[in-house]
């Protein structure tokens, strides 16, 4: 599933950096990606959301955490 969800990212989202990290149907996903540029916390996660819904509404996947940051963003931490 961490594969599946990491190449459906990337085919989806120029990401510049990607770590999906799966505990049983839980998923925690960091995506750096400079398409969230300009864009707020809420239209990030829809982003993301939209490439992995079908995971979650079939219930491979129960819950999401998401951190979606740009790379500008990214680099300062």
């Amino acid at each position: 599933m961490q594969d599946t969800i990491a190449k459906r990212l990337r085919e989806a989202i120029a990401v510049e950096h990607l770590e999906v990290n799966m505990d049983g149907d839980r998923c925690a996903l960091l995506v750096v990606s400079d398409a969230f540029e300009g864009l707020n916390a809420v239209k990030r996660q829809q982003l993301v959301y939209q490439h992995i819904g079908e995971f979650i509404s079939s219930g491979e996947i129960h819950a999401v955490s998401i951190n979606a940051l740009t790379g500008a963003q990214w680099r300062a931490k």
